[in-house]
Parts: C-alpha cells; structure tokens; sequence
C-alpha cells in the first residue's frame, strides 16, 4: 500500500467539531503540516501500530500524538496504555486533550505515562490558544530520541 506521507502529529478525537478546531489552531500556528485524525481508539492503534488499513504508511512514529480519553471502540486510557508498554512507541510524546477534568483520569493518565495532560476550554479562542501552545512545545521545543 502507498500513498502514505510521514505523519507529524496524530490527533485522535472522536467529535468532529474538536477535531476542526484542534487542526485550526495546529494550522494558525503553523504546526499542522503533517497532520492525521482518527476517529477512535481502535483507528489510532492501526495507526501507531501499522495494522490494517495502515500497514502500508511509512515506519516513523509520530512525533506527537493528540489523545482524547473519551472515544469509541477503544477508549484513550487503553490507547496510552499499549503505547507505553511497547518499546517501539513508549517514547513518542502523548498529551491527554479532553474535556475530563476528573482526577482519577489524570492520576491514572499519568501513572500509565502521559506527557501532559490538557482539559479542552469551552471557550474557542482560548481552545484554540491552549491547542498552539501545546502544539508548539512539543514539536518545535521538547526533543525525543530518534
């Protein structure tokens, strides 16, 4: 299978309108060159893991992965769980964008390793800011092993 480009940051959210302005603010801050959205848990471990329809897509990891905790099929918390426990992907930096502000989801997203761990702001403007700052941090300042 062809066709696949190297994939900068995988963004993982299951509603749409999220997702539209999670990429609007990785555009605006011109972090959105390489961008894939996947719809579930279950399409982000074809993705990361290069089964199914993505088989074909090239090696690389991406460099950031954007995770809801809240998906179907597979929710996030078991997504970062199969990331972290897999030396090929343990690396790969994960940051928890969701609307949960429960402090059982965030001990329990750290304690399995996440990077960092962001509540999604019902306002858009300050979404939107929240989603830059992250995007730019982890793709323009933090530096992870190749």
């Amino acid at each position: 299978m062809s066709g696949f480009e190297t994939v900068d940051i995988l963004l993982v959210e299951d509603n749409p309108t999220d997702a539209e302005l999670t990429m609007r603010a990785l555009r605006r801050g011109n972090l959105a060159n390489h961008i894939t959205w996947v719809k579930d848990g279950a399409e982000a471990l074809d993705f990361i893991f290069r089964y199914g329809d993505y088989a074909g897509r090239p090696p690389e990891n991406p460099k950031l992965i954007l995770l809801d905790i809240k998906l179907p099929k597979v929710d996030g918390i078991e997504v970062l769980k199969q990331i972290k426990s897999d030396a090929r992907t343990r690396v790969i930096p994960v940051v928890m964008v969701t609307s949960s502000a429960e402090g059982r989801d965030i001990a329990e997203s750290y304690q399995i390793g996440a990077n960092s761990y962001v509540v999604k702001p019902v306002d858009f403007e300050q979404f939107s800011d929240t989603v830059a700052k992250a995007g730019f941090y982890w793709m323009l300042m933090n530096r992870v092993p190749d």
